[in-house]
C-alpha cells in the first residue's frame, strides 16, 4: 500500500488548478479527492480517472483500459474508471486537464451514486 499512496500523493502534487488534492485508502491503493469528491486512484501502479459517457471515447482513443479485477465469478471491469493515458503522467499540465475532467465527470454523477463509487 506505501507504494501506492506514494505514488498517489505525487500525482497529487502534480495536478494544478483542481484546489488541494487528498489521498485516501481506497481497497488495495489510493484514491485521489477534490472537495471530498472522488476522481481518480491509483492501484497496482497504474492511475485510474473516472470517466463519463462524454469523456470515455478519449481514453479509448488512447488505448487505454477501463480498470477491471477478478472477481469471485470471473473478471469484473469497470467502465467508470480508465488508465490515464501514459503521455499524460510525466506531463503536469496533461495531468491537470485530465484530472479536470475526471472530477467534472465525478461531480456530475448523482450524490447517492457518487457514495457507492
Amino acid at each position: 500500500m506505501t507504494s501506492q499512496w506514494a505514488l498517489a500523493e505525487e500525482y497529487a502534487a502534480r495536478i494544478e488548478g483542481l484546489g488541494p488534492i487528498s489521498v485516501h485508502r481506497y481497497f488495495g491503493g489510493a484514491s485521489l479527492r477534490a472537495d471530498g469528491v472522488q476522481f481518480g486512484f491509483v492501484m497496482k501502479g497504474v492511475l485510474y480517472l473516472k470517466a463519463d459517457e462524454a469523456g470515455r471515447g478519449a481514453f479509448e482513443r488512447h488505448g487505454c483500459a477501463p480498470f477491471s479485477y477478478a472477481g469471485a465469478s470471473g473478471q469484473v471491469t469497470v467502465t467508470a474508471y480508465y488508465e490515464a493515458p501514459g503521455e499524460i503522467l510525466d506531463d503536469p499540465e496533461g495531468l491537470s486537464g485530465w484530472a479536470a475532467d475526471a472530477l467534472r465527470a465525478a461531480r456530475s454523477v448523482p450524490q447517492r451514486k457518487r457514495a457507492a463509487s
